[in-house]
């Protein structure tokens, strides 16, 4: 990079939210970067693979449902398979007194995953973005108003200069990372600082079996519980029971040592002695994820402060857009609401004619 870098428009984040602004503005004709910390994309949509071709298992975002049409229709444009989450059987629910069989699933509601895992969606937005769009391990340390217009961007390799700038991280997260000076609005700080991160505080623990054995016993691989670790807990099996595996979140101040011994017991207590062997068992605490939660994540819950009106207007002189699920007025905590954040900022870049080189460009394509 050199300090003369500019672009119409610079993003920040390769999750969903950012990834789907930056296609939709590279569309349009905007010269978009897309700015990742980490060595990968998907942000809170991550997915680790398994020995079956095509199929993977979420450690992150892992459901959309019925009337979330931006999802659905990005799985179809991208040829991703999707199918229904598996609802039959039973529900065990674990409480101080003990354990008892429910009649029928109680937890879940009709939704649908991705076959290749969530991830997947991501993956297919990257790939629609030019050569050199995307850097990783490109961590943003700064964002000040320049007197020419337009936005300084700081990173270690060097600023950049963009006419817009789209936040596609977490806002608490945006706040502690980077620095904006004295620029932004007091009542934009504090509201920023107070939002809640959607999993910030999660752990998501996937249980993979030989077999999806509970099902055979009648139950549906769901249940819930008031004595833990696991709070919650699903189906994560893939299409026609495979790979098979359970799935569970925990909230990261349960995490300690003995921690993957507490889960197995409970998986055992709940659905049985096959459960005491997984074959394998991942725990993602995206607490630690210091890409994703701010240091304050476990004190930040007032989840009416998601889609604020003030994350619906730029701000910056209108250069700085709002794009992650947090920010979306619909569906916020989302895949969709992610998407709907994106489409929001793209739409807002798309009415400005002007860009960073002082060229007029007229935007009048239609946003998604």
């Amino acid at each position: 990079m050199t300090p003369q870098e500019s672009h119409d428009v610079v993003v920040i984040g390769a999750g969903a939210s950012g990834l789907a602004a930056a296609t939709a503005l590279h569309t349009t004709g905007r010269d978009v970067v897309v700015l990742e910390a980490r060595d990968r994309v998907g942000g809170r949509l991550l997915s680790t693979p398994v020995e079956e071709p095509g199929r993977a298992l979420d450690l992150g975002a892992t459901w959309f449902w019925d009337g979330e049409q931006r999802v659905r229709s990005l799985a179809v444009r991208s040829g991703i398979t999707t199918f229904e989450q598996h609802l039959a059987g039973d529900t065990m629910l674990q409480e101080t007194t003990g354990i008892r069989r429910l009649t029928g699933n109680v937890i879940d509601v009709p939704s649908c995953r991705f076959a290749a895992g969530a991830q997947s969606v991501v993956a297919a937005l990257a790939a629609a973005l030019p050569a050199g769009a995307l850097r990783l391990n490109a961590p943003v340390t700064g964002i000040h108003p320049t007197g020419k217009g337009g936005l300084d961007v700081l990173t270690p390799a060097g600023p950049l200069h963009a006419g817009h700038v789209v936040l596609a991280v977490p806002p608490a997260l945006a706040l502690e990372r980077i620095d904006f000076g004295d620029a932004l609005p007091a009542d934009l700080v504090r509201l920023a600082r107070a939002t809640p991160v959607w999993m910030g505080a999660a752990v998501k623990v996937v249980a993979r079996y030989a077999r999806a054995f509970w099902r055979k016993d009648g139950l549906a691989g769901a249940a819930f519980s008031r004595i833990g670790p696991l709070q919650e807990i699903h189906d994560m099996s893939g299409p026609g029971g495979e790979p098979a595996a359970l799935f569970g979140f925990a909230h990261a101040r349960t995490v300690r040592p003995g921690f993957e011994q507490a889960v197995t017991a409970q998986l055992v207590q709940l659905f049985g002695p096959a459960a005491e062997t997984p074959a394998a068992l991942h725990v993602q605490d995206w607490s630690t994820e210091r890409w994703t939660a701010p240091s304050t994540v476990q004190r930040l819950a007032d989840y009416s402060l998601f889609g604020h009106p003030l994350y619906q207007q730029p701000t910056l002189n209108g250069r700085l857009h709002w794009a992650s699920t947090e920010t979306a007025a619909e569906y916020a905590g989302h895949v969709e609401g992610a998407l709907a954040a994106a489409e929001r900022a793209a739409r807002a870049i798309h009415a400005e004619p002007v860009d960073v080189k002082n060229t007029a460009v007229d935007i009048t394509a239609p946003s998604r």
